[in-house]
């Protein structure tokens, strides 16, 4: 006789089981929301533990306080597109400047079209009374950040491909549009009709202006 017995298929999670697993996620979405609209010194942790649908105490179940959860939404909001970003660079094998242009690319996206454009101007205005939250945003995303486009600039110099500018004062130069898009997105966009903010466009025009200051004419020779 053949073989009636057939094997089951793994059983999925119970709903309550997958509820759970979802919960920091949802806690994380909410938190991102509040601290966009209140800031992080006016944000209550009660209003993103209603806007997750949880309890308060819930909520200290995953994040012991609001500090933690604002380190949270950092890692959700940016650490995945830094971690592409590192990525990115180390795998280069070619020319830098395309690699260069390709994140900047990315970072106008995120600027233009998330809320974690919202971040940099909530770390900014916060900085001052809230340090330990500074110092936590300068070392896992500025430094990480600064590392990445200080590598490429460095390969890029050492092949011959760029200019021998200054490093750590070029890195800073690329970093200042990108960083004014994102407070003036989140601050100015829509006031005394004022229109949005071009990120893209803005990025493009500072993509060409970098490809001047750095790429070397042909012929050009180290002074």
């Amino acid at each position: 006789m053949p073989d009636r017995v057939s094997r089951s298929e793994p059983e999925a999670p119970p709903r309550w089981r997958r509820r759970k697993d979802a919960r920091p996620q949802e806690i994380v979405a909410a938190a991102m929301d509040v601290f966009a609209e209140r800031g992080f010194a006016a944000a209550r942790l009660e209003e993103v533990a209603a806007r997750a649908g949880v309890s308060k105490g819930t909520l200290y179940l995953y994040f012991p306080s609001k500090d933690e959860l604002f380190k949270a939404v950092i890692r959700a909001a940016i650490l995945p597109n830094l971690e592409q970003a590192e990525a990115l660079a180390a795998a280069a094998a070619g020319p830098s400047f395309p690699v260069l242009e390709r994140l900047l690319r990315m970072v106008a996206h995120l600027v233009a079209t998330t809320r974690a454009a919202t971040i940099p101007r909530l770390v900014i205005a916060e900085a001052g009374n809230f340090p330990d939250l500074a110092a936590f945003y300068h070392r896992e995303v500025i430094r990480r950040g600064f590392g990445v486009l200080a590598s490429l600039l460095q390969r890029g110099i050492a092949s011959g491909e760029f200019r021998p500018v200054a490093v750590d004062s070029t890195v800073r130069l690329i970093v200042a549009p990108l960083l004014m898009s994102a407070v003036w997105r989140t601050s100015f966009d829509g006031l005394d009709g004022e229109a949005p903010l071009d990120v893209p466009a803005l990025v493009e025009t500072h993509i060409c202006n970098l490809r001047w200051v750095l790429l070397r004419d042909a012929g050009e020779t180290t002074p």
